[in-house]
């Protein structure tokens, strides 16, 4: 079996494909892509291609207790977290996607959290926030509003290719996350 980077023939024949929800009851925080690269879906997992940030982010802001790799995502489970993305189809760049994509995977991802119930879910990127969410000034953090009953924290695009954040950046932003959604998990078992 080959290991290593996909082969551009690999990477052309992921255009289109999706990638599985990595999802359970009642998780802390739900993180939701914009959709998947070309990389992961070749690869079949989640944040795959190397320079993405997530993966070590989500360790540096205290979210797991190692740095997991793309290969391991289940683990997300273990801890109360889960992975999904607006758009299920895989492509190039996030911009081939139309803001009538968007939308309608914002209508999908409400019926999967009303499905599921997490208590928070993280949109990571503010650009597809806006257009998904019909919200052209919304800021980074905390949102008002909710969807299908969780709090809605938009979070900075992990992607390697975002240079308007470092990793430092995006650490204490997922980190700002992590805090919110281990106090809401504290009053909700508090309240029992």
């Amino acid at each position: 079996m080959k290991t290593g980077p996909p082969t551009s023939q690999q990477l052309r024949a992921a255009v289109g494909r999706r990638l599985p929800d990595v999802i359970a009851p009642d998780l802390k925080v739900l993180f939701c892509g914009i959709n998947p690269g070309l990389y992961s879906a070749a690869v079949g997992h989640h944040f795959a291609r190397p320079g993405n940030r997530f993966w070590p982010v989500l360790h540096r802001a205290g979210f797991t207790p190692r740095l997991l790799t793309p290969g391991e995502t289940w683990l997300l489970l273990l801890h109360g977290y889960g992975l999904t993305d607006i758009v299920p189809r895989a492509t190039a760049r996030a911009d081939e996607l139309s803001k009538e994509e968007l939308v309608a995977g914002r209508k999908r991802l409400a019926r999967k959290v009303r499905r599921y119930g997490p208590r928070w879910v993280a949109i990571l990127g503010i650009g597809a926030y806006r257009a998904a969410f019909l919200q052209p000034h919304a800021e980074v953090g905390p949102q008002s509003g909710r969807l299908g009953g969780a709090r809605i924290w938009v979070l900075p695009n992990p992607s390697g290719l975002n240079a308007s954040h470092q990793a430092a950046d995006l650490a204490r932003a997922f980190r700002r996350l992590r805090l919110a959604a281990w106090r809401t998990v504290a009053s909700v078992e508090l309240a029992t």
